[in-house]
């Protein structure tokens, strides 16, 4: 039976690679971004390929009312949601007492509100037919504190937590919840939350590598799901690590991670 992904920021990065790996498994794509272009491209490229179906929802997640919109869309095309992807979200590097509120206001209603919201409204009627999956991309982030980034690292703990209770509590009604919590990831991601200034980046996954990882641990009903081995050892080796040195930790690296050079 074709499976019907909802994917959110699928114009780039993990979202757009989650989109062309479910197009490869033969599953129809509903996709939400903000850049048309991007997303029209890519729904042409993955139907002449794959001979799926595939509309695309421009909407900006971060607005007031935005999950609803989505949501209205989806029933006026008449489509039943099998998989529901929450990846859109994006970060800031500064300190908080010198953060743009704005753009950290926006980052909560697009990394918290909006996945909870889409979340909410979909979550019944996969309740109702006994069947469905979810998946939320977290970060290695969402286990730790982070200075520097206080509320992108708050967020994605938000993400963690959410999707560890949802599981739980649809567990028994033929519903998987996974949280896919990468460490950094070849994307643009980390070039908008320095606005563009260059900095000191890690070996970091692929995409295409994260994506698949993830796309596989929500088949599999996995509901923590951490890329990468170096990374699945971290939420073990912070259980020794006392939490007011691990923001210290997190501190120095962040710090490191965006001199500029």
């Amino acid at each position: 039976m074709v499976k019907t992904a909802l994917i959110t920021g699928a114009s780039g990065g993990i979202g757009y690679e989650l989109a062309k790996i479910h197009a490869e498994h033969g599953g129809n794509l509903v996709l939400v971004a903000r850049n048309k272009e991007k997303l029209d491209k890519l729904k042409n490229e993955l139907e002449e390929k794959h001979g799926v179906v595939v509309h695309t929802i421009q909407k900006d997640l971060s607005l007031h009312g935005a999950a609803y919109d989505i949501y209205n869309k989806v029933n006026d095309l008449n489509i039943e949601i099998d998989y529901l992807i929450n990846n859109a979200g994006h970060g800031d590097f500064s300190m908080f007492a010198e953060s743009d509120w704005p753009k950290q206001e926006r980052m909560i209603n697009l990394n918290i509100t909006a996945l909870a919201h889409l979340t909410r409204l979909f979550l019944p009627q996969m309740i109702a037919r006994k069947n469905g999956r979810i998946l939320n991309v977290a970060s290695v982030a969402s286990f730790v504190p982070g200075p520097t980034m206080s509320v992108y690292f708050a967020s994605k703990a938000f993400v963690l937590s959410f999707s560890e209770a949802i599981a739980e509590e649809v567990s028994r009604q033929g519903i998987t919840v996974t949280a896919l919590c990468p460490g950094p990831t070849e994307s643009n991601f980390h070039a908008i939350a320095r606005d563009g200034k260059k900095g000191k980046d890690r070996k970091m996954l692929s995409a295409r590598e994260v994506s698949e990882y993830g796309y596989k641990s929500m088949l599999k009903g996995k509901v923590v799901a951490v890329p990468g081995i170096l990374y699945a050892m971290v939420p073990f080796m912070l259980r020794f690590i006392p939490r007011f040195l691990t923001a210290r930790i997190i501190r120095k690296a962040q710090e490191d991670k965006h001199t500029s050079v």
